[in-house]
């Protein structure tokens, strides 16, 4: 059994400020993906030059905050923020939902596409590729945080989180940092190297989010204020059911398109 009380998130503080893990993982995910999609590009033949890279990460981020905020406030605590709206802009108080900020990348992915005349099923390839990298470190600062933690085990890696109680939890963060994050991103990446029909990395990427999410879920414990929903599922669980038929009617879509040629 381990315990996460002697990991500090706070590298280090100089008075007030304070540099904190979480958020150097979202520095590392957001520098590694401006090299991944640099690589992609070339090796996938996407017009899109270093600051074409920048302004595209600048519009995933304004997309991840403001749909990960909206999506929160409409998919997990609505009454909360509709009775307080203006608590919806207190951002330093968390709350941030994946499913809401994949939806928010996907419209300013789309922005950007559109004013740059670029291919967007291609730069999506590309886009969702990338994120693997984030979301994996993402996953690692959650567990380091000691947040978003696992049903009660009996495992001998399950961990004591701060305020977790003293029960032993499945490091649910860390599953979904190996499946969300690294065996997401070879599966894509290695769908690049093989030159696959442009949209397949895409699609691929709903349909894998989804199912590994899906069932991370039978160890996640799920939000407090939630609890299980209809049928015993979770939230995470019923968000990530639509990803995956999304993502299975896209092959529909591109086998339909291959079989029209």
């Amino acid at each position: 059994m381990m315990s996460l009380l002697e990991i500090d998130p706070i590298i280090f503080q100089i008075g007030p400020l304070a540099i904190r893990w979480y958020g150097l993982m979202y520095l590392f995910g957001f520098g590694a993906a401006f090299l991944l999609i640099t690589h992609l590009s070339r090796l996938r033949d996407l017009a899109l030059t270093k600051d074409g890279v920048s302004d595209l990460l600048f519009y995933g981020v304004l997309g991840v905050v403001l749909g990960g905020r909206l999506g929160y406030v409409l998919f997990y605590n609505p009454a909360q923020y509709f009775s307080h709206p203006l608590e919806i802009f207190a951002v330093w108080h968390g709350g941030m939902s994946f499913h809401g900020g994949l939806l928010g990348v996907v419209v300013a992915a789309m922005i950007f596409c559109w004013h740059r005349k670029l291919p967007m099923l291609l730069t999506g390839d590309i886009l969702v590729t990338s994120a693997t990298i984030g979301l994996g470190l993402g996953r690692i600062g959650n567990f380091i945080n000691g947040e978003l933690w696992g049903r009660v085990t009996d495992l001998p890696w399950g961990v004591v989180f701060p305020g977790g109680g003293p029960l032993p939890r499945h490091p649910s963060q860390l599953y979904e940092a190996a499946l969300e994050g690294l065996l997401l991103f070879v599966i894509l990446y290695l769908l690049h190297r093989r030159k696959v029909v442009v949209g397949v990395p895409f699609f691929s990427f709903f349909v894998g989010y989804g199912l590994f999410r899906f069932l991370v879920e039978f160890v996640r414990q799920p939000d407090a204020h939630l609890g299980f929903l209809w049928g015993g599922a979770t939230m995470g669980q019923l968000l990530s059911l639509p990803m995956i038929i999304f993502g299975l009617a896209g092959f529909f879509y591109l086998y339909r398109q291959g079989n029209s040629q």
